[in-house]
């Protein structure tokens, strides 16, 4: 195996132990393909370092176990991002008509900032969210 493809996995399957990344966002990271990434941490890491093997595949378990969840956490997000568009008027959701506004939402191409990642929380600068409850005032 070339010296570059054995760091580069090496590399990554660090990446993926340190941050518990999934494999789209360790290619991401890096900067390869899904297909690369999975190729390096499933089949080439196991000839380079068992070990090391071991436990990315742990992680990569892991991840994939919980992929459901993920789904449905961001269909949830969707779907409120969607019902926010439609009953709201704000600077955060763009202009009133509900197809111009969805295809436009800012809260669409940012992530939440709110404590529980709710679309739905309309005081994602204040203090405390408006939908759990919890308070924000000690967010890094």
């Amino acid at each position: 195996m070339w010296d570059y493809i054995s760091e580069r996995v090496k590399t990554e399957a660090e990446y993926i132990l340190q941050t518990g990344a999934t494999v789209r966002s360790c290619a991401a990271y890096f900067n390869v393909s899904k297909s690369t990434v999975h190729k390096d941490v499933t089949e080439r890491l196991k000839d380079i370092d068992e070990y090391l093997w071991r436990g990315v595949r742990a992680v990569l378990d892991k991840n994939l176990s919980e992929r459901h969840i993920r789904g449905g956490i961001a269909t949830k997000n969707k779907y409120l991002c969607k019902e926010l568009c439609r009953n709201s008027s704000s600077s955060l959701h763009g202009s009133d008509t509900h197809s111009d506004s969805y295809n436009n939402c800012r809260c669409r191409q940012t992530p939440p900032s709110c404590c529980c990642n709710s679309f739905a929380c309309s005081k994602k600068d204040s203090m405390s969210c408006s939908v759990c409850g919890k308070d924000n005032s000690n967010k890094d």
